[in-house]
């Protein structure tokens, strides 16, 4: 194995990008010095697997196990990477939803090693010179936070930057990125969380948020600075408070390399697992009538591409918007409110203001999606009645972490007494009824992100359009088989996260291609292309 810059001895055990551990063989020992540094035994990264496996299966807590990993990526970059891609159904709820949660919460607390950039009001007037720190010039893939709405937690301020953290893990595991193209951001700009600005521990700019025009030009001088040091990368938003998701969105969407995953990534996902539910339903999405629990971003971003989606199914725009309604806090989105956000505006219709239940009644939708981030909003009575005007309700409770979900798997399957086609946000265990075992999906923007974020780069994309994600949705949908469909699926196994990966960086890439927003050459055979490039931390 090639070993940069003649790193030999305990450099090279230290370099997490090199280092095998007790994986070196003999000649590898003796040829970089390592000769005493290890232990006898010469294990192959199978064992090394079991070990780390055995080690997170003693661990107490999953803020443990989180630890334990971290560690690892710190350690050994390939062993970590190569454990999570052949266990990633046990751990993806480790490295990222519901574990990321606490995580975020706990983050300056739980500190140990350096990971990502910051960025602070500071800082103003020099971003561009301090990217220059970052140890990697080649950087693709950028995810950045403020850290104001993480999950549906709030504001925890530089604590969440456990969310770019994560997300840039999967992209790795789950897209086949290279890790030394990942670069995490936290746009540290204050806090309106006073227990965190009362924290001697709190590791963030102990001030109150940064708002308004100043806010603004801060994140402008850091975009147009990332465009200069790395004019190819890609800028994923996470978890920005939902005026300033849209806002940011809406200003450079059609300028530069970005999306937002709260409100594109949800989107595709919730879009892709209701295109698959139809085969199960027997109800054509054409036809389908959707209620959506929350009116925030990741719910009017569902519903923003689902009019596409109706469009493109051969709908006009209006005839669209009149099958998406939207029940908030205050009860159905009406015209008349004058308690509504400009998002909001296009699904407001003529309607009484009813209360969720009164809602289900007189609509009649046959899907449910929960975005409200309001725990147990989907009762027992909730349920029931989406049951007992559709022979197979489509109930997605996508809020998390886990307490904040609208309902649990349990719930949905036993109060529709079996009927309900579920899936959700966080993981929930398999659910048996009445000797059937029913497995239980995950709606987890994992699917969506990883292979948009591969299209995007391979084919230095100008900009990402809404279209982008359509075909996305499609290609997810797609994916999933029979079998998938006949075990209660409405997404691939996770096991097949790459092949679901690849298959979408094809269809966005040829999306990317037709539009003509690509910038680097067609490749003759994209798929080809991509298993070619991906990264492999096998030894």
């Amino acid at each position: 194995m090639p070993i940069k810059s003649g790193k030999r001895g305990v450099e090279v055990l230290r370099d997490r990008t090199i280092s095998k551990s007790t994986a070196f063989t003999k000649e590898e020992r003796e040829s970089f010095g390592l000769r005493g540094l290890l232990p006898y035994a010469i294990g192959s990264q199978e064992t090394q697997m079991n070990r780390v496996m055995a080690n997170i299966r003693r661990k107490e807590s999953d803020i443990e196990k989180y630890i334990f990993l971290s560690a690892l990526q710190d350690r050994n970059e390939k062993l970590y990477y190569k454990t999570v891609m052949e266990n990633i159904k046990e751990l993806l709820p480790i490295i990222y939803t519901p574990t990321v949660g606490q995580v975020c919460k706990e983050f300056s607390q739980i500190y140990r090693n350096d990971k990502g950039f910051f960025i602070t009001p500071e800082d103003k007037g020099d971003i561009f010179d301090i990217l220059g720190n970052w140890p990697e010039e080649d950087v693709k893939v950028i995810v950045v936070t403020d850290g104001e709405r993480i999950l549906g937690l709030g504001d925890l301020g530089a604590n969440g930057m456990g969310i770019p953290i994560g997300k840039l893990s999967l992209y790795v595991a789950g897209g086949g990125i290279h890790p030394k193209h990942c670069m995490p951001i936290m746009f540290d700009v204050g806090t309106g969380n006073e227990e965190y600005l009362n924290d001697l521990l709190y590791l963030g700019y102990p001030h109150h948020r940064l708002k308004g025009e100043a806010y603004f030009d801060l994140l402008d001088e850091f975009i147009q600075a990332v465009q200069k040091r790395f004019p190819d990368a890609l800028i994923q938003f996470e978890d920005f408070l939902t005026p300033n998701a849209y806002a940011i969105l809406k200003k450079y969407q059609h300028q530069i390399l970005c999306f937002n995953d709260d409100i594109q990534g949800t989107a595709a996902v919730a879009l892709g697992g209701v295109l698959t539910s139809a085969r199960v339903s027997g109800k054509a999405f054409k036809d389908s009538t959707i209620l959506f629990v929350g009116a925030g971003s990741a719910a009017t971003g569902i519903a923003d591409l689902m009019v596409k989606a109706f469009m493109d199914e051969g709908l006009t725009s209006e005839e669209a918007h009149k099958r998406l309604w939207f029940v908030d806090i205050n009860g159905l989105v009406v015209k008349g409110r004058n308690d509504l956000m400009s998002h909001n505006i296009p699904y407001a219709h003529e309607y009484d203001q009813l209360p969720l239940i009164e809602a289900i009644k007189a609509l009649k939708p046959n899907i449910l999606i929960g975005a409200s981030g309001a725990g147990g909003t989907f009762t027992q009575e909730v349920i029931e009645t989406m049951s007992a005007i559709n022979e197979r309700p489509v109930i997605f409770a996508l809020s998390n972490p886990t307490s904040k979900s609208e309902c649990t798997a349990a719930q949905a399957y036993t109060f529709s007494k079996g009927k309900a086609i579920f899936a959700s946000g966080s993981p929930f265990d398999n659910f048996v009824y009445e000797g059937r075992e029913i497995i239980t999906s995950q709606g987890n923007n994992v699917y969506i992100f990883p292979g948009v974020g591969l299209a995007a780069i391979t084919a230095k994309a100008k900009y990402l359009p809404d279209e982008v994600f359509l075909v996305a949705a499609k290609a997810l949908a797609s994916c999933v088989t029979e079998d998938e469909l006949s075990e209660g699926r409405v997404y691939g196994k996770l096991l097949r996260l790459r092949e679901i990966s690849h298959r979408i960086a094809v269809a966005v890439a040829e999306k990317l291609y037709e539009m003509g927003l690509a910038k680097a050459p067609k490749p003759a055979d994209l798929d080809a292309f991509f298993k070619e490039m991906e990264y492999d931390p096998t030894y």
